[in-house]
């Protein structure tokens, strides 16, 4: 008896979840047509999703179609995404603007993320890109997510990119790691052979702190300017290690 009762009960409630599931596609459904002619008005309303379609289905947005740069597609979501009744958005765009070759693109990206965030927390930021197919991947870590973000807008916006991984990573919110970042800039930056580089506006011997991890990236000019930034580095109070990423220019 207690075997019938508990199936009985299972039954009884797949029953009513199945109901409520199916009500609630029903209920989604039954705005589908004014979602379609909201969501088609707002599209056209832009030159740039002059060749984006969308269908809906259960309240469900899926776009189609093609744009110029990455930042269009995401654009799209961004325009119909508080329309109304909507349960969601199925983004199938594709990008089919200018085709750049992979080393180009790339070449391009680190110049732009090399001079990103002048004046601000550049010398606090490495970010890298990589393209395989059109697709960028980022990498490294900034100091914040307005940092990151940044760095992210530049790629969006660059022609070329047909989709973003975004692996770049922002620091942990800490004054113990400002502190170490600000004693790391003065050391390295005034030093009497590394000062030459305080003129360049992009900062290139970066500095990331993370948990009290100092770790410095970029280019310098001779394996001395390297052996001399680690050991100011590794001068640094509170630093608990350090790690020395720097590249020495290839010469000509």
């Amino acid at each position: 008896m207690k075997a019938f009762l508990r199936s009985f009960g299972w039954f009884v409630g797949v029953s009513v979840l199945s109901a409520s599931m199916l009500a609630q596609t029903t209920s989604a459904s039954r705005y589908d047509a004014t979602i379609q002619a909201k969501v088609s008005q707002q599209l056209a309303a832009k030159s740039e999703f002059h060749n984006v379609q969308a269908t809906v289905e259960d309240g469900i947005v899926t776009l189609s179609g093609n744009v110029d740069l990455y930042q269009q597609k995401l654009d799209a979501t961004k325009k119909i995404r508080k329309t109304q009744n909507l349960q969601g958005v199925r983004n199938l765009i594709a990008v089919n603007g200018k085709n750049v070759p992979d080393a180009e693109l790339a070449a391009q990206l680190d110049r732009k993320l090399y001079y990103d965030r002048m004046g601000y927390d550049i010398a606090f930021n490495f970010v890298t890109a990589s393209v395989e197919n059109g697709v960028v991947t980022l990498n490294g870590e900034t100091r914040t997510e307005v940092d990151r973000d940044s760095a992210l807008a530049l790629v969006d916006t660059t022609p070329g990119v047909k989709d973003v991984v975004n692996d770049a990573r922002v620091a942990p919110v800490s004054f113990f790691d400002d502190d170490i970042r600000i004693r790391a800039l003065r050391a390295i930056y005034r030093d009497p052979v590394l000062s030459r580089y305080a003129i360049d506006p992009a900062k290139p011997i970066r500095i990331v702190v993370d948990n009290g991890k100092l770790s410095l990236y970029g280019t310098v000019a001779t394996s001395m300017d390297k052996q001399i930034a680690g050991i100011r580095a590794g001068q640094v109070f509170g630093a608990f290690t350090v790690q020395n990423n720097l590249e020495v220019a290839k010469k000509s």
